[in-house]
């Protein structure tokens, strides 16, 4: 699999260092509102951001709770569908008294996290905010600007540490630049 990264992007070092930074920035911003008895809910979307968030909820000191979604704007290989489906939905009774943090791997148009963000306060979440690993601004399709941002990065094709590509290259612990040989067929 490393043959087929064009060159490393965010080492493991840098990736420690980027969710060491966003974990105190969510403790800042989190911690009064846990003590005064709101729960901070960690919201994965499955499957590309449970290594980030594995990573970030060992790093963060503020009390959490974990849940998941699957949602999917992508029909397959590299291009997105423009469609939001939701896979797994999440099923909570207490939702009006969470502050949801949505955990995504990386943002390319935006429009699954601004839909999926709606449909979270219309679904009685006490507040919805979003946390990115990778942000890729260039290729916005709608107004949004994740709350939390590890690191903006080109408009490459990235693997690698919860991002795929054709269900490989997952468990590479950093994150790569894939060779345009290996999806561009």
């Amino acid at each position: 699999m490393n043959n087929d990264i064009e060159r490393i992007l965010i080492d493991e070092k840098e990736l420690s260092g980027i969710i060491a930074d966003i974990a105190a920035k969510i403790d800042r911003d989190y911690s009064e509102r846990v003590k005064n008895g709101k729960k901070l809910l960690l919201l994965c979307i499955l499957k590309g951001s449970v290594v980030f968030m594995g990573d970030l909820m060992k790093t963060i000191e503020t009390p959490v709770e974990i849940d998941f979604m699957k949602v999917s704007s992508y029909g397959g290989g590299s291009k997105t569908s423009g469609a939001v489906n939701i896979i797994l939905d999440i099923h909570r009774t207490d939702l009006g008294n969470c502050d949801i943090l949505v955990i995504e791997d990386i943002i390319d148009s935006g429009r699954t996290l601004s839909y999926l963000c709606e449909y979270l306060r219309l679904k009685g979440a006490n507040s919805v905010k979003t946390c990115t690993l990778l942000d890729k601004p260039s290729r916005r399709e709608v107004d949004f600007t994740p709350d939390y941002t590890g690191k903006v990065i080109p408009d490459e094709f990235v693997v690698g540490f919860g991002l795929d590509y054709d269900e490989k290259y997952r468990a590479l612990p950093y994150v790569g630049i894939l060779k345009r040989s290996v999806y561009d067929k």
